[in-house]
């Protein structure tokens, strides 16, 4: 074998799975058709697990040196209340931010190659590599063979390597809404700010560069006509937040729309010689923005059960179906929790009441601020007994 590991993709989950591995000391090769830094479709923001993952892997000072703005609040005005508060801390971390792609991705690729592993831009894998039973053997790159023990797919929801595997999905959910977002200068933000409308979503965050992105969205039902006209619906749905809307008029556009929408799934994200990182293995709709976030844990956990497996202290079999259970009972609540905001339909009675009636202490606040951070589980804020709690506080306040 040239390696022991083949990371196909480098971005938020690949490379860090490279970096982790490579520091173990496991011969690494990381592979992208990109070339860094470069821009991606991104929701931008790395929530309070995520902050905490680079401050674990030593590269948290190197964020913050950027000078993206700390996010110390989360706001969610429903149209007749607000729900805002700060998340719980995670490893002692209680803050968010929201980074350009072009300086998160070029800063995760930086330390890859720091920690050992050999990182290859602007290469394209042409093929992956499948031996007659059944086992992925490597990749073809550019003309070039390349062999590993384990190959890691970390290239996103149109991996070449799920193609070449065509591992089980469950948990499927269709398009569900179509953002766009762009960038203002001039446009000031306290926090993450989102605003919850029947039929549209609209949140805001501070970046780089004094600049605040601004990400809009519709039922996926409505795409067409959403695309239609993207800048004239886009600012006619401000119109239903005049207060964000002033904001705006008074702030400059500095660069085009992006945008799209994608359906969720599930993938069994370890098999004979590969494993699925990312949005390759888990996929939801953006507009709780775990993402990144995702992409870090999941890459730690990858790369503990290959390490495991590497190491001699588990067999693969044991190692990687351990890491499967384990990011199954991490996300899948998280997963059910956007998929219904992501519908953008109001909220039911009982939901209005429990949302409203958070109100009427910060600690709540903030506890449903952690359900958005990932700090916690929506099972534990849903749950009867909060729930309970909840509206008694409120009933006697």
């Amino acid at each position: 074998m040239n390696h022991d590991v083949i990371v196909i993709g480098a971005r938020v989950a690949g490379s860090p799975t490279a970096m982790l591995l490579a520091r173990k000391g496991y011969r690494v090769l990381a592979i992208d058709r990109a070339t860094f830094p470069s821009d991606t479709l991104s929701t931008h923001v790395i929530h309070a697990p995520g902050i905490a993952a680079l401050r674990r892997w030593g590269l948290l000072d190197r964020l913050t040196e950027t000078r993206c703005v700390p996010i110390t609040t989360y706001s969610f005005d429903f149209g007749t209340f607000t729900i805002r508060g700060t998340t719980r801390p995670v490893d002692g971390v209680d803050v968010a931010y929201a980074p350009r792609r072009t300086i998160l991705d070029k800063m995760l690729v930086d330390a890859a190659r720091e920690a050992g592993a050999e990182v290859r831009e602007g290469v394209n894998v042409d093929e992956v590599v499948v031996g007659s039973d059944g086992r992925v053997q490597g990749v073809r790159c550019d003309g070039t063979a390349e062999s590993a023990r384990v190959v890691i797919a970390a290239d996103g929801r149109n991996s070449g390597l799920v193609k070449a595997v065509r591992p089980a999905e469950y948990h499927l959910k269709p398009r569900l809404q179509y953002g766009y977002y762009t960038y203002f200068s001039g446009l000031p933000t306290d926090g993450l700010e989102n605003f919850i409308r029947p039929g549209r979503g609209i949140g805001c965050a501070p970046t780089h560069d004094g600049l605040t992105m601004l990400v809009m969205g519709w039922p996926y039902t409505e795409a067409r006509a959403f695309k239609a006209d993207v800048a004239g619906n886009f600012y006619a749905t401000l119109e239903l937040v005049p207060e964000l809307a002033d904001r705006v008029s008074r702030a400059r556009q500095e660069a085009p729309f992006r945008g799209g929408a994608v359906p969720g799934w599930l993938r069994r994200p370890y098999g004979h010689g590969w494993a699925l990182v990312g949005d390759a293995g888990y996929n939801k709709d953006p507009i709780t923005a775990q993402g990144i976030t995702d992409a870090f844990l999941d890459a730690e956990g990858c790369a503990e059960a290959v390490d495991r497996w590497l190491g001699g202290q588990l067999d693969y079999e044991e190692a990687m179906s351990r890491w499967h259970r384990d990011r199954d009972a991490r996300v899948v609540p998280m997963y059910e929790f956007t998929s219904q905001m992501a519908t953008l339909n109001p909220p039911p009675p009982e939901l209005e009441q429990l949302l409203r009636a958070t109100t009427s202490h910060r600690e709540f606040m903030d506890a449903f601020v952690s359900v958005v951070s990932g700090a916690l589980s929506p099972a534990e804020f849903f749950s009867d007994t909060n729930v309970g709690r909840v509206l008694a506080a409120s009933s006697a306040a």
